[in-house]
């Protein structure tokens, strides 16, 4: 039985960090050629390794700087050099920073901005015109933090910048639309990443989130794949514009 993104090029990146790899080990599993990257050579390198022994079929490009159009160019140039096309563009990496108004600088702003943002326009910009061709589909990484402001969390420019990624997408549906392209995203809440392994160290701060989530527990970096495998495919074909918060409840109470 043919997997459920069988034959198609899927672009991840960040796919050196949590959600990234297990993205690329879900979309691997449901027979897409997947092209990663990330800013770490050496995990991203063992992330190729998993997809191989899993079966899988993954190449990547590493160390990536994806804050400049000329890097992205090149991710976009080596996902089509190796595979001729590009089907779906799966958004998926960045790096937060956190701070709280009056202590944040000018420089700890437009780092955000670069790091959340920046990287998801240029990245969409370069892979573009490959995904009209293929009448693509777009998958952009949000954050719940777009959607609920927390009183232990300095999220700022956090929730200013994804947000933001919620905003593009809505545009990003609406101008691929003649071309038979989606895009939607998808909003995390707590998931245990290695970017979110320190926080859960402070007691305070994990208490508190914790005792936001309904299912009373962390997410999986699985449980976000899953529903961007979903996104990806054809199962999803009648859906676009739309954001889905993954947040084992976090956004009912």
């Amino acid at each position: 039985m043919k997997g459920r993104l069988q034959d198609k090029v899927c672009v991840i990146t960040g796919t050196g960090g949590s959600i990234g790899r297990a993205a690329a080990l879900r979309f691997a599993e449901e027979g897409a050629w997947v092209v990663g990257c990330d800013t770490n050579a050496a995990a991203a390198e063992e992330t190729v390794e998993l997809v191989a022994a899993a079966g899988g079929r993954m190449v990547s490009l590493a160390p990536a700087d994806l804050t400049t159009m000329a890097g992205c160019q090149a991710l976009a140039d080596f996902a089509v050099g190796e595979y001729g096309r590009i089907d779906v563009l799966f958004n998926n990496a960045a790096m937060a920073h956190f701070n709280w108004i009056e202590d944040i600088t000018e420089e700890e702003w437009r780092r955000n901005t670069r790091d959340e943002v920046d990287i998801v326009f240029f990245m969409t910009k370069a892979a573009w015109p490959h995904l009209k061709s293929s009448g693509g589909t777009i998958v952009n990484t949000a954050s719940l933090t777009g959607w609920r402001v927390f009183r232990t969390l300095g999220g700022l420019a956090h929730a200013t910048a994804k947000m933001g990624i919620i905003g593009m997408t809505k545009q990003l549906a609406m101008e691929g639309r003649e071309y038979g392209m989606r895009a939607n995203s998808i909003s995390p809440g707590v998931i245990e990443t290695t970017q979110t392994r320190e926080q859960l160290k402070d007691k305070e701060w994990a208490d508190y989130m914790l005792g936001k989530t309904l299912l009373g527990r962390l997410g999986k970096p699985g449980e976000v794949a899953n529903v961007a495998v979903f996104l990806a495919s054809d199962e999803s074909s009648f859906v676009t514009g739309i954001d889905i918060k993954v947040d084992g409840g976090m956004a009912v109470w």
